[in-house]
C-alpha cells in the first residue's frame, strides 16, 4: 500500500519554468496544461505577485524528481 503513495516533486521531463506543474501533474495524474492554465487564470484574478511568490518558493521547496 504504501507504494502506491505519489510524492510532490518537480518533474525533470515535463517543465516550462521549474518543473512544477508538470510534478503536479503527474502526481495527480493529469494534463500539466490544465495546472497551468489554472495557475495563469488565478494570477489574473488575485494579482500576479502572490502567484509569482508562491511558485519561487514552491521552486525552492519542493526538491526536483530523481528520474530526471
Amino acid at each position: 500500500m504504501a507504494k502506491d503513495i505519489k510524492k510532490l516533486h518537480r518533474s525533470g521531463d515535463d517543465k516550462m519554468l521549474g518543473g512544477i506543474c508538470g510534478g503536479l501533474g503527474e502526481m495527480l495524474s493529469i494534463d500539466p496544461t490544465f495546472i497551468r492554465l489554472a495557475v495563469v487564470f488565478i494570477g489574473v484574478m488575485t494579482g500576479v505577485l502572490p502567484v509569482v511568490i508562491t511558485y519561487l518558493l514552491g521552486w525552492f521547496i519542493i526538491p526536483e524528481s530523481a528520474e530526471a
